[in-house]
C-alpha cells in the first residue's frame, strides 16, 4: 500500500535521505524509529508530497503527488495545523467537502465523542489546547477513512485518555487493514502493535526489524540502541 523505493532528498549539500526504500502492506504497522536528525521527518513528508525528492513513492499503486494517492492517504503531523478561525465542526466539515464525502455526519460524532470533543465543536482552532488540536487533527485524517495512514509522534502532548484512544484508533485501524506507518521517540507505547520497524541513522535506513524475528528476551528497545548507539548494523 506505501511504497517507497530509492527515495534520497537534498537540502544544498545536506543529504537527509539517503536511497531509502521501505514497504507497508494492507493491515500493517511499520514504525520508523531513529534519533533526532536521522531523516524521519523528512522522509514522513516526502511520502505525504509535501517536499520534491528523488526516486519513487506510491500509495495503492498511485504516484503519491497524484489525486487518487492523496484519497487514501489520511496524514497527522507532529505539529497540528488548524485553522485558527474555524471551530472543529467547521474542520471536519471542511475536510468532507475537500474529499466530498456523503453521509459524512455520523462518522464525524463518533470520532469526536470518541476523542471526548463533542462539547468543543463550536470552539475555534485558535483556542484548543495542543492536546485538542492533535485530537482533531487526528479526527480530521480518519474521517475519509483512508486505506493508509501516517502519524508523526501522535502521542506527543496527549493526556493519558487522548494517548489511550490513540492507540485504540491505531489497532482498530490496522485491523480494518489500513496500513500504518508511524514516526516516534516513544518505543514502549507502540510494543503492543507493530509488525516492522525501520531504524534510521544519518539518513539511511540501517536495520530492518520484524517482530517475528526478534529472539527470545530480546527487545526492539535493545536493537534500536545497539544501532543508533553502539554503531551496529543488523
Amino acid at each position: 500500500m506505501i511504497n517507497v523505493q530509492n527515495v534520497s532528498k537534498r537540502y544544498g549539500k545536506f543529504l537527509a535521505n539517503d536511497d531509502i526504500s521501505l514497504a507497508v502492506q494492507p493491515g500493517e504497522m511499520a514504525m520508523l524509529l531513529g534519533p533526532n536528525g536521522a531523516g524521519k521527518s523528512t522522509l514522513i513528508k516526502s511520502v505525504c508530497g509535501l517536499l520534491r525528492y528523488q526516486g519513487s513513492i506510491t500509495i495503492g499503486g498511485f504516484d503519491n503527488r497524484t489525486a487518487e494517492a492523496k484519497r487514501l492517504l489520511g496524514y497527522v503531523p507532529e505539529m497540528p495545523v488548524l485553522y485558527p478561525m474555524l471551530t472543529v465542526y467547521e474542520h471536519l466539515e471542511f475536510i468532507a467537502k475537500a474529499y466530498r464525502l456523503d453521509d459524512w455526519q455520523p462518522l464525524a460524532e463518533g470520532l469526536l465523542q470518541r476523542f471526548e470533543l463533542s462539547d468543543k465543536t463550536a470552539k475555534l482552532g485558535k483556542e484548543l489546547s495542543k492536546g485538542m488540536q492533535q485530537k482533531v487533527s487526528v479526527c480530521c485524517a480518519l474521517l475519509p477513512q483512508p486505506k493508509a495512514v501516517i502519524l508523526d509522534e501522535p502521542l506527543v502532548g496527549l493526556d493519558p485518555h487522548g494517548i489511550r484512544e490513540i492507540k485504540t484508533a491505531i489497532s482498530d485501524m490496522k485491523n480494518w487493514g489500513c496500513a500504518l506507518l508511524i514516526s516516534t521517540h516513544m518505543i514502549e507505547s507502540m510494543e503492543d502493535n507493530w509488525d516492522v520497524t525501520y531504524i534510521m541513522k544519518d539518513g539511511k535506513v540501517a536495520a530492518v526489524c520484524h517482530r517475528g524475528e526478534l529472539s527470545a528476551g530480546q527487545t526492539l528497545e535493545d536493537i534500536y540502541f545497539s544501532i543508533t548507539e553502539g554503531g551496529g548494523k543488523e
